[in-house]
């Protein structure tokens, strides 16, 4: 069972931060990572360059980047 769903945002001057989000209960993996999808896609818009192999979900603050998620 999952409690945290942590993000990890690159901001754009090479900073790295872990945003901890908890879950009120405990939840399966699957159920974490269909949020994790739900929350990127209500704080971030994806970017795509076609044949510049530049995309990625681009906060909507415009201060950094999403790499990756982790259910913990």
């Amino acid at each position: 069972m999952v409690k945290t769903l942590v993000v990890l945002i690159l901001l754009f001057d090479g900073t790295l931060v872990q945003e901890q989000l908890w879950f009120d209960k405990p939840v399966t993996i699957l159920e974490c990572l269909e949020f994790s999808g739900k929350h990127r896609e209500e704080i971030a818009a994806h970017f795509w360059v076609k044949d510049v192999m530049k995309h990625g979900y681009y906060l909507n603050n415009d201060k950094g980047t999403i790499q990756s998620f982790i259910c913990i």
